[in-house]
């Protein structure tokens, strides 16, 4: 089956310079964007029934920026004032940087890591001594408070965001070569949207392994997956399928 038209499952990239498009170009494909889930907050009121004082803790662990603009919505909402001298620890660099749209960056302590967990779990060992507040979606990935369990951290999760699948019944099917995700959430919207979804001949592409195992589970066969040594990203993994795809079918 010659490939032609892949669904994305992620927001539209806000510049022409994104790598699906040229992938788009490259194959000649139509490639359209949907997000399979929204997030939508939890209003402080309800926040306040889970009895978390946020200036009891002394550091927050941001592992998504998402849960940057929740955490400081929240604050707002209550009227709390976050001291200059509240700690901050990202997962990333870029989500570090992503702060600066809230707090004067300089003038705070940030450490973050270099993408992944297991990377920022190492950096939050080195200060056992702080109260951390971890804020996080109500489908967040359970390895995040068992890592900071198995060091004997202290913390409190506060669920500041939920994840919902969003309405997709506009599309009224599932016309295309290629569907790719990046979390089980999106899997879960899926057969929210499309209860009698049959995968037959489309191709389901996952990035990250617990996105595989949402596929696998949900008893859907796994075509492409990412990240892996020969194909880090999503794009080259789809370039390298597509391209041996449509390949066989010259054939």
């Amino acid at each position: 089956m010659k490939i032609k038209r892949i669904l994305v499952s992620q927001p539209e990239p806000e510049t022409e310079k994104s790598p699906y498009f040229d992938l788009a170009e490259k194959h000649n494909l139509k490639i359209d964007f949907r997000p399979f889930i929204q997030v939508v907050p939890v209003e402080a009121k309800v926040f306040r029934k889970d009895r978390i004082n946020i200036l009891d803790h002394t550091a927050v662990v941001f592992t998504a920026r998402t849960a940057v603009d929740h955490f400081f919505r929240v604050c707002e909402e209550m009227r709390i004032t976050v001291p200059d001298t509240m700690k901050y620890f990202c997962i990333s660099e870029a989500t570090a940087f992503y702060l600066q749209k809230y707090i004067v960056y300089r003038k705070r302590k940030i450490f973050f890591g270099k993408n992944t967990f297991d990377e920022l779990l190492e950096i939050l060992d080195k200060h056992k001594e702080e109260n951390f507040l971890l804020p996080l979606s109500d489908r967040h990935k359970t390895e995040i408070p068992m890592g900071m369990d198995k060091i004997n951290l202290k913390y409190s999760i506060a669920i500041l965001y939920q994840t919902v699948a969003s309405d997709m019944s506009d599309l009224i099917d599932v016309n295309y070569d290629i569907l790719v995700f990046f979390s089980p959430s999106g899997i879960k919207s899926l057969f929210e949207n499309f209860p009698t979804f049959i995968q037959g001949e489309i191709k389901i592409a996952a990035f990250g392994p617990t996105t595989a195992q949402a596929v696998k589970e949900a008893n859907l066969r796994l075509d492409i997956q990412a990240p892996l040594p020969e194909a880090p990203s999503m794009t080259m993994a789809l370039d390298q399928f597509i391209k041996n795809a449509n390949k066989n079918c010259k054939k």
